[in-house]
């Protein structure tokens, strides 16, 4: 995984923050069977998720399979939901979260710096993680990877006739024919914004404003809107729901811009206030080990950083796709004005 530019994953990794380093990251872990009872006893853990949620519930399954009398709790929502639900958890010292996963890489660089974050460093993170794709003080990693993609439905628009960039949305034959998904809601659709306004300007989301765009929240909606035939094509949303789609028979096609596609980091981490802290650090360390990140890929269409994780055949590999790579740290001061430009061409 090595499509992120240089600055981008020295943000991932708080190279570029260095007011936010505490410490040197602590040891890697493995589960024994004192930390496995412990989590028995618990009996549950909370994991607030931005991950489509057949995806999480996928993994929250194999989990507590594998680890009998433990209940995973999936909390899905967006990303920028996550954030804004923590944010006031945390303001008013309730802690109802023991481990959180979101798609907007500022997030982290926030929850570090309030010092909400229990530094560990999962055995696999540790062995089979680039270092560039995991905090320098073991306070969190990339769960996954993803990018935001053009789409569209196969039988309802053939393949010489696809738009094959962004700039082809603009075409007035598409104007009504379009999906998207909301920067405000959804982490990966904000990521994708900050990339698409620094690679092609404002005046591209001014111009595709006018489109009869159809607006949806969370960007695993726009796939779903090709598959139910209520869009033909999908100006952005979440690859990983398109491969779903596309491999259980539904006629449903990626597009990978020639003027690029914005990858998508999802980092995870442990919240220093856990109220099932054994069990939470049990199932961290579990979302990183070769087996849940290769079903991660296979059944759940994401992209790992685990080394030994090999990608499903058919898909487009990464090294053959133009990606756009967004800054976590320059995105962290544009939020606002990224909501505000983007309601001021798309409406709320």
């Amino acid at each position: 995984m090595s499509g992120l530019s240089a600055i981008a994953a020295l943000a991932i990794a708080g190279a570029l923050v260095p007011s936010l380093a505490v410490a040197q990251a602590p040891a890697a872990y493995e589960p024994n069977p004192q930390l496995v009872a412990a989590a028995v006893k618990e009996g549950k853990v909370v994991w607030y998720s931005a991950t489509d949620v057949k995806v999480a519930e996928g993994l929250a399954k194999a989990f507590e399979t594998k680890y009998p009398g433990i209940k995973v709790q999936v909390e899905r929502a967006g990303a920028e939901r996550l954030f804004q639900r923590i944010n006031q958890e945390y303001g008013s010292k309730i802690y109802n979260v023991d481990v959180i996963e979101t798609s907007d890489a500022v997030h982290f660089i926030h929850f570090k710096r309030s010092g909400w974050l229990q530094p560990a460093v999962p055995s696999d993170v540790a062995s089979f993680w680039p270092k560039e794709y995991r905090d320098a003080d073991g306070q969190f990693a990339a769960y996954r990877a993803h990018l935001s993609v053009i789409a569209y439905n196969s039988k309802l628009i053939k393949k010489e006739e696809a738009p094959r960039s962004h700039a082809e949305l603009l075409d007035p034959k598409w104007s009504g024919k379009l999906v998207k998904a909301h920067p405000g809601y959804s982490g990966t659709i904000m990521t994708d914004t900050q990339a698409l306004s620094q690679a092609m300007g404002w005046s591209y989301f001014e111009k595709l404003g006018k489109q009869k765009v159809m607006q949806v929240q969370s960007s695993t909606e726009p796939p779903k809107k090709l598959a139910q035939g209520e869009r033909p094509v999908m100006a952005d949303g979440n690859e990983y729901n398109v491969f779903l789609l596309k491999e259980s028979g539904v006629p449903i096609e990626p597009v990978y811009a020639t003027d690029g596609s914005a990858m998508v980091v999802g980092n995870a981490a442990l919240l220093k206030n856990a109220p099932h802290p054994n069990a939470a650090r049990l199932f961290y360390h579990y979302m990183f080990t070769r087996e849940a990140q290769q079903a991660n890929s296979d059944v759940g269409g994401l992209r790992s950083f685990h080394r030994e994780v090999k990608e499903k055949a058919g898909r487009m590999p990464l090294a053959q796709i133009k990606l756009l790579n967004p800054d976590p740290v320059a995105l962290e001061s544009q939020v606002e004005t990224i909501k505000k430009k983007y309601e001021e061409y798309f409406g709320t």
